[in-house]
């Protein structure tokens, strides 16, 4: 709000009067309270101990102790749409978010840009006074945003955050981020072998932003987004934490959901008369023109697996857990430095999961998603010699989908999905100086998009008509600050709207009708869905279809439904293949595809998204280096990590090159001849030799004009990874593309001094869009 100056202009200022009230810094009221959110990734209903889930997690049930944990709390399915909730108070479709931000279209329900009209909590807070800080992973801009090229409206920077230290997009290696502070990319401050993991540097930098400030104005409230990248795939945690659970999972799935359902019973969450639902209620399904059920979404029963199935199955979820417990071990450490520092008691805690727990790691799981991106089938034999390596820097790895449907523990289906186990997820809320009750269970019907307007009712914040100059969009969701003092309260929601990939939901004063329609399979055929009905005030797990029984309720809600898309831009519906998504040609792109690309060292790293495409077509690398010395060495030109990509170095005075076939095949081609002094080009050329897929052709290697080296080679048909290392001159920072490398990662160029790496790709590329949409869709 612009304040009126009202003080007296003079020629002299000794004879003027000041004023200062326009120009001083919003300050909150006295004894504001501090607010923390939590947001776990892909966590699922069941795998916390508060409700009932095995995995220990003793700091969340600190919290849980100290405050409610509410047991009917739901999100959208997805990651990007539930965070656009979580922060702006108002439905997905209405924040332009029908989908991940990756998945944009161009409609306003999905464009993948929040509008300024749904202010953030962020924005609104930060201009009454709280500094605001956001950790973690971000995952609200579109792709073509996320690169040094780009605009930063939609950083968390742009969006109300007055300092950031996380990640962009939807995932990130744990051991090997990619760490964006503020406004640029940086590297991580140590290695794994020095003891470094991504959720321990959240920590350390959330600690630091609060003590920054608290010890200039320690009255002074803060909002923080704590958002780690826990426990969506990659799976990493240290060895320690994952050994804690050896032998704990190896009766399977089913027998881990049987023992939680029961103990969710004795805990209250569920009445005694709930139901467990069944494994693949949906495999038999088909579309309308007869496509199957997607067989990614199908689970292997335990009792059909080989010994060696089950032992790789059993240590995945055991890394799962690990890796859960160990974000735990982090939370405390965090809520620690509340206490100690006097902040906690006056701090509201929101702890919560933005989906169900995840079934893209389909039937099998993996140690390499990026197989998986690319069309190739996990191998069990091979899977099994990374058996004691899960988890660590040596893997990249998923469960099968079997745990997602247990994680999820009483509900069906998981992430993507708008029955329960997609949707129905943890929320705890902790505030020890304004909640009265503490340690009890809240049943209530509640949405990601409540939260927002319970901060502010509990603040006595109200959304202003106009943040930044944009008039605002009401919020959409409910206060449920009534909830705090009884689990008798009734639920101040009436309505609830859900869409996703494809998959449809309302639910509606404790009715709730969903489609059976599977995600990202290319269905269509809306009107021909078959909708189930579910009385959840009394059928809370979804067991009993009600829909032939009430087929005029039915009809109600599904009017209903249609009503609250129109009120929320609900449309159009998207359940499009994976190679239809990518293949729009009306998204932006940040910069139009060109023949050649010209990189330098000393620059930050390119993301892939950004970078040159060299999938499936001709391609040549050209360094310009000046060589001082016989003994030069180093990365002249990289793209990618361990888990796929390719680089051009020098090492004992050859030139080499290597392409690592998602991790499995690491193909190294060396130069014949020493690498001259001077100035000199050294190059890598490669040419297909068809058509085919994955793309085979023959890589020459030269130093100026002259050959010197050649090797058939296998290149991916999809990316190197989708979110993970990009392109690199003079240096391969963090997971190398080859253990070939003489000393430790960067290996950086020495020697001699590079100009500028040229990539040329004039040649008309071949683009195989089934895979490389494939892999962005099955990452999310």
């Amino acid at each position: 709000m612009t304040r009126r100056f009202n003080g007296t202009i003079d020629v002299d200022a000794r004879d003027s009067t000041p004023d200062w009230e326009p120009y001083l810094q919003p300050v909150a009221p006295e004894g504001a309270p501090n607010v923390l959110y939590i947001v776990l990734d892909d966590v699922g209903f069941s795998a916390m101990e508060p409700w009932g889930g095995l995995i220990e997690t003793p700091n969340i049930r600190r919290l849980a102790e100290r405050g409610l944990t509410y047991t009917n709390w739901h999100t959208t399915a997805l990651c990007s749409p539930t965070r656009s909730s979580l922060l702006t108070g108002r439905n997905h479709t209405t924040n332009g978010m029908a989908c991940i931000a990756e998945a944009t279209v161009g409609f306003p329900n999905g464009n993948g840009h929040i509008p300024f009209e749904c202010a953030t909590i962020a924005e609104v807070l930060g201009e009454r006074g709280w500094n605001t800080y956001m950790l973690g992973k971000w995952h609200l801009c579109p792709s073509d945003e996320m690169n040094l090229a780009s605009t930063k409206r939609n950083w968390p920077v742009g969006r109300g955050f007055e300092r950031y230290y996380g990640f962009l997009g939807g995932e990130t290696n744990q051991w090997y981020p990619d760490l964006v502070y503020d406004n640029h990319p940086v590297e991580q401050p140590a290695l794994p072998e020095d003891g470094y993991h991504l959720t321990t540097d959240l920590t350390d930098k959330a600690i630091e932003f609060i003590r920054d400030a608290k010890m200039i104005t320690p009255d002074k409230p803060f909002f923080m987004y704590f958002c780690p990248g826990a426990t969506h795939a990659p799976h990493h945690a240290p060895r320690e934490w994952i050994d804690r659970y050896r032998g704990r999972f190896d009766e399977g799935y089913e027998a881990y959901r049987e023992r939680v359902f029961a103990r969710q019973k004795e805990l209250g969450i569920f009445p005694g008369g709930a139901e467990l639902s069944p494994l693949n209620p949906y495999a038999g399904e088909q579309s309308p023109d007869g496509k199957p059920w997607p067989p990614l979404d199908v689970v292997r029963p335990w009792d059909s697996l080989s010994d060696e199935e089950r032992r790789l199955f059993a240590r995945m979820a055991e890394v799962y857990a690990g890796f859960l417990s160990h974000t735990d071990h982090e939370i405390g450490r965090l809520l620690d430095h509340l206490e100690e520092s006097g902040e906690f008691d006056n701090t509201i805690v929101v702890l919560v999961s933005d989906n169900g727990a995840s079934g893209e790691g389909g039937p099998n799981g993996s140690v390499n998603e990026n197989k998986f991106f690319n069309d190739i089938p996990d191998d069990i034999e091979e899977n099994l010699r990374y058996l004691d390596e899960l988890g660590s820097p040596a893997t990249y790895n998923h469960y099968p989908v079997g745990w997602a449907w247990a994680f999820n523990t009483p509900f069906k289906m998981w992430k993507r999905y708008n029955f329960e186990g997609g949707v129905a997820d943890p929320l705890l809320v902790s505030w020890p100086a304004g909640i009265a009750a503490s340690g009890e269970l809240r049943h209530q019907f509640l949405h990601a998009t409540d939260i927002v307007p319970t901060i502010y009712d509990i603040l006595d914040v109200e959304l202003p008509g106009t943040v930044k100059g944009y008039p605002q969009v009401p919020l959409e969701g409910v206060s449920f600050r009534s909830t705090f003092e009884s689990d008798d309260v009734p639920t101040p929601k009436e309505s609830a709207f859900f869409s996703m990939l494809g998959s449809r939901a309302v639910w509606h004063k404790g009715w709730k009708a969903v489609t059976v329609h599977p995600t990202i399979a290319g269905w269509g055929a809306f009107d021909q869905d078959r909708w189930e009905l579910y009385h959840t005030d009394a059928d809370p797990t979804e067991s009993r279809d009600l829909a032939a029984e009430h087929p005029v309720k039915l009809q109600e809600m599904i009017g209903h439904w249609f009503h609250l898309a129109g009120m929320y831009h609900g449309l159009p519906l998207v359940d499009a293949t994976a190679a239809e998504v990518l293949s729009d040609p009306t998204r932006p792109q940040v910069a139009p595809p060109r023949g050649k690309y010209v990189y330098y060292p000393g620059t930050a790293e390119v993301p892939e998204s950004a970078a040159v495409n060299v999938r499936n077509r001709d391609y040549a690398i050209a360094v310009e280096t000046h060589i001082d010395t016989s003994d030069a060495q180093g990365v002249l030109f990289s793209h990618g990590a361990r888990f796929g990509g390719h680089a051009l170095y020098v090492k004992d005075g050859r030139l080499h090159y290597v392409y690592n076939f998602v991790g499995s095949n690491v193909q190294t081609v060396v130069g014949d001849e020493p690498v001259p002094t001077g100035d000199v080009v050294l190059s890598a050329a490669f040419v297909k030799d068809g058509d085919g897929m994955p793309t085979t052709g023959t890589l020459s290697l030269y130093i100026d004009d002259r050959k010197v080296g050649e090797g058939a080679i296998t290149t991916q048909p999809g990316n190197f990874s989708l979110v993970g290392e990009g392109l690199n001159v003079g240096q391969d920072p963090a997971s190398p593309v080859t253990e070939d490398y003489p000393g430790a990662s960067p290996f950086a160029f020495t020697g001699g001094t590079i100009k500028a790496a040229i990539v040329d790709v004039s040649g008309e590329p071949f683009v195989d869009l089934e895979k490389e949409a494939t892999a962005m869709m099955a990452r999310e």
